[in-house]
């Protein structure tokens, strides 16, 4: 294993100021290689440390000022930096760039919601669903944002609509579980929630955009997922 590749393990395992001690001796050595600066990136991200997160990012577009995807995860950081007029703008040019990928627009769709344009959420949910008809994850957080609305019998067929997608049966009410099969938990190691009554679970919008990041790359990894969220997992 390089150093590089314990640095990511060292993330993994949660321990990340210990992976960002061991990028920043690999990058002190070359600071010209964009993987390890946008893995560092990722790492302040998750440390709370947002402007050093940023200066990656804006180091990275200097270099590939077209790539969607650091376009979008420097959207994020300003997003958590309260810069949301900036971080929708690039948004909208990580979806300019990309239009075809679905990814681009439930980014964006989970973006507003956060900010409360809650049809501009939904707007952007459908257009990723039109993209990608079985989008369970879209049919999901849009689900979410209708109830959020009030809109309870759209909510209700967005949520058996990603339901019917994965193969995931809810709870019964009788209290038993449907059929569910193996998760992710192993990879993601939140506890999983057995109802939507339940508190929802709290979460970072980079958190969930790094994993939903797989989810749209593999559709495999999205089937599971979908099914560790069980019950509407809300973030």
């Amino acid at each position: 294993m390089d150093n590089f590749e314990k640095s990511v393990a060292l993330f993994k395992e949660g321990k990340f100021q210990e992976a960002l001690d061991q990028i920043n001796g690999i990058i002190k050595n070359n600071n010209t290689n964009t993987e390890h600066v946008f893995f560092r990136a990722r790492v302040y991200s998750r440390l709370g440390e947002f402007q050093s997160s940023l200066d990656d990012f804006d180091f990275l577009i200097s270099h590939e000022p077209y790539n969607p995807t650091y376009i979008s995860d420097r959207a994020v950081v300003l997003h958590l930096l309260k810069r949301n007029e900036e971080a929708m703008s690039e948004f909208d040019r990580a979806i300019n760039l990309e239009p075809g990928n679905p990814y681009r627009y439930s980014s964006r769709a989970y973006f507003k919601d956060r900010i409360g344009d809650l049809k501009g959420s939904i707007e952007d949910y459908e257009k990723a669903i039109e993209l990608d008809p079985e989008d369970a994850v879209a049919y999901n957080n849009k689900g979410l944002v209708e109830e959020k609305l009030g809109y309870s019998q759209k909510s209700k067929s967005s949520f058996e609509k990603a339901d019917d997608l994965v193969g995931y049966t809810p709870l019964q009410k009788n209290g038993k579980e449907g059929t569910k099969k193996p998760t992710l938990e192993d990879e993601i190691n939140p506890k999983p929630q057995s109802n939507k009554a339940e508190n929802p679970k709290k979460g970072t919008f980079g958190e969930y955009l790094e994993i939903v990041s797989k989810v749209f790359t593999d559709k495999n990894t999205q089937k599971e997922f979908f099914r560790f969220l069980g019950a509407k997992f809300k973030f």
